[in-house]
């Protein structure tokens, strides 16, 4: 069997101890011979802690311990605000390489607080992250924080204010408390008014955690690299030790104290706080151990660690996390990168969230930098629209269809966004009538082609209308090949008129007079059918000189005299309903689409003068067939031949129907 080493995708560096790390790295290199300090250790590494004293930064526990003009190195668990103030004072140069996410928590409890809230934080009190974000509660408002390690804690706390000072109630976790136990919170406060849940775990945590648990069941052994004081690390470790054989190291030197002789899949992942070149590290020695692979050069995985980066630069990054304005990407140097959603995709429409996910690695291009604040802004969309004027060049070259989504309705146009650029396409182009408006097109994906370019303004003008037109060309010529006469096709209503409807059979629009369009007496083709239905139509004549096509869109089995034939004959009694009056008698419908005349001589056995006096339109009677001219599509109606002598009488048009009733019954 082969032996194999696999390492998680998420070991190691979380995003915020990276950029702390590579912020300490690059600030030794800069400021070479002065005293630098971090206030406490770095990171819950002693092998990166002990390299960086070697570069000339120690560890101080307090301010008190720094002068002015040495430069002390904020961790990326944060400090109170208290803490910032006082190295102020001493005359400290501050680096801060707090971690973003752990900033926005503490933005969030300063507001909060200065709002008069409570805010109830889920975490370990004595982890130096909760102790940090403690220390920005706004001791000037009536607002206060809390710490709470569980949901029982949480709801004790909860009860407390809402039945009692009546504060509104902030919820938020430091970043890397337990995903369920945070689950288990926001349940338990939904029993509760005035309370507001701010999700502020870090999502690295979880899947690192996961992704160990997954691999700890797929091997025989696992490694997992952090240093012994690191609680993540620890946690890493009980995870992975239920479900095979476990190991906790601080670096590859305690490989050599292992049995490994009947290791056959070694899983290897590492807490928060370890680096990439001490996985590598272990990584290689343990192939090395298991097949005598190549020595692991530490100076030069210290190096591939570090890049330059300037403005209008582009580059690569991997996403860490996203939100409803930003993107943060990890780009590899000290700077936290941050994609504004402005910045993100050509689409105005388009959510972050849908555009790049966590992991992914996307090319970027440096808009702006501020070494100051370690942040650089960044631009995918910019990328993008590089990328997709090559496309859009090439298309105009070759005449191909391009395909995009109209994301703008602007004045005399519309904008089409194809490969991340924005193509103009102007409303003669677009294919929709002057009458109409082109707000049907916001957000369809449209084909098009470029009929002109600008290549000093990298702009490009497209059009909708000569795609549809040559396609309905190659349709209309297809269909004259292949169509005949009596062949049944599916097309679309495109226009009603009073003579007709027009079908759209495949590039060409073929006439459904009103005479083919239904056996049944209608007052107009709308009644019919409506623009945009697909109907089933049958090809009566085509004329290929003219290009004019006869269609049919009633069915030979719906012809109510074929119906008639087979149902009905002369001498049958049957219930009639009166549809017109004539001088000379009245019309009665047998049937939808089959009308008989009741002469005026059968209406009574009497004479009959007005046959307004007898029958009036709706009136349903029963009558009997006498006559039947199928050729000539007649059929004649009696009511006298099934009446006694006298019995048929005059409507009193001063009588409610109810009291004609009534005085029969009488």
């Amino acid at each position: 069997m082969n032996k194999s080493i696999t390492v998680a995708k998420t070991a190691g560096f979380c995003f915020g101890v990276d950029r702390a790390v590579k912020i300490a790295y690059e600030t030794a290199e800069k400021r070479a011979g002065s005293k630098i300090y971090t206030l406490g250790p770095l990171i819950h590494n002693p092998s990166v802690v002990s390299d960086l004293e070697s570069r000339g930064i120690s560890v101080i526990n307090s301010p008190s311990e720094a002068d002015a003009g040495d430069t002390v190195i904020i961790r990326s668990h944060g400090v109170g605000k208290a803490v910032f103030e006082e190295l102020e004072r001493r005359g400290v140069n501050i680096i801060d390489a707090t971690c973003p996410f752990v900033t926005k928590i503490h933005k969030l409890v300063a507001e909060r607080t200065l709002a008069g809230d409570l805010v109830l934080i889920a975490g370990d009190k004595e982890h130096p992250e909760v102790q940090g974000i403690l220390g920005w509660a706004d001791t000037n408002g009536s607002g206060s924080a809390e710490v709470f390690p569980n949901c029982v804690e949480l709801v004790k706390l909860l009860r407390k204010n809402c039945e009692k000072s009546k504060k509104g109630v902030a919820i938020l976790s430091q970043t890397t408390y337990n995903i369920r136990m945070w689950n288990q919170c926001i349940v338990a406060s939904s029993d509760f008014q005035g309370v507001t849940i701010y999700d502020t775990i870090c999502t690295a945590t979880e899947k690192r955690q996961s992704e160990a648990e997954s691999l700890s069941r797929k091997c025989d052994t696992m490694l997992i690299i952090g240093g012994r004081n690191s609680s993540n690390t620890k946690k890493l470790y009980d995870i992975c030790n239920c479900h095979c054989r476990c190991y906790l190291i601080e670096s590859s030197r305690e490989l050599k104290d292992i049995d490994f002789s009947t290791a056959e899949s070694v899983g290897i992942s590492a807490g928060a706080s370890t680096p990439a070149y001490i996985i590598e590290e272990v990584k290689k020695d343990m192939t090395e151990i298991l097949s005598n692979e190549e020595e692991f050069n530490f100076e030069e995985a210290i190096e591939q660690t570090f890049k330059k980066i300037y403005t209008g630069k582009r580059v690569s990054g991997v996403v860490t996390a996203v939100n409803s304005t930003e993107v943060i990407v990890d780009i590899g140097t000290k700077h936290t990168g941050y994609i504004p959603s402005s910045e993100l995709s050509a689409d105005p429409n388009a959510k972050p969230e849908d555009v790049v996910k966590v992991g992914d690695t996307i090319d970027v291009i440096v808009t702006k930098l501020n070494d100051a604040e370690g942040i650089a802004t960044l631009s995918k969309k910019q990328v993008d629209a590089q990328k997709g004027y090559d496309d859009v060049k090439k298309a105009y070259e070759s005449g191909e269809v391009l395909t995009g989504t109209v994301t703008n309705i602007i004045k005399g146009g519309v904008i089409v966004t194809c490969n991340g650029m924005r193509v103009f396409v102007p409303a003669s182009q677009t294919g929709v009538r002057a009458s109409e408006a082109m707000d049907s097109l916001l957000k369809k994906e449209v084909r098009f082609k470029i009929i002109e370019l600008n290549e000093q303004r990298k702009r490009a003008v497209g059009s909708i209308r000569k795609v549809t037109a040559e396609e309905r060309a190659k349709r209309k010529e297809e269909f004259f090949e292949n169509a005949e006469v009596g062949q049944t096709i599916l097309g679309e209503v495109k226009s009603i008129t009073d003579y007709g409807v027009f079908v759209d059979v495949g590039g060409v629009d073929g006439l459904v007079r009103r005479m083919d369009l239904t056996w049944a007496r209608i007052k107009h083709p709308s009644d019919v059918v409506s623009v945009g239905d697909h109907i089933e139509v049958t090809i009566k004549d085509i004329d290929k000189e003219t290009g004019k096509v006869s269609l049919v869109y009633k069915k030979t089995e719906d012809n109510p005299w074929v119906i008639f034939e087979n149902n009905y004959s002369v001498g049958q009694t049957v219930e009639v309903k009166i549809v017109s009056i004539t001088g000379f008698g009245a019309f009665a419908q047998i049937i939808p689409g089959i009308d008989g005349l009741i002469h005026i001589s059968q209406i009574a056995n009497q004479r009959v003068a007005n046959v307004s006096d007898f029958l009036t339109v709706g009136d349903v009677v029963t009558a009997k067939i006498t006559d039947c001219d199928i050729a000539n599509k007649r059929v004649s109606l009696s009511i006298r031949a099934l009446l006694p002598d006298g019995e048929y009488k005059p409507k009193s048009h001063d009588e409610a129907p109810e009291e004609e009733a009534e005085a029969e019954e009488e």
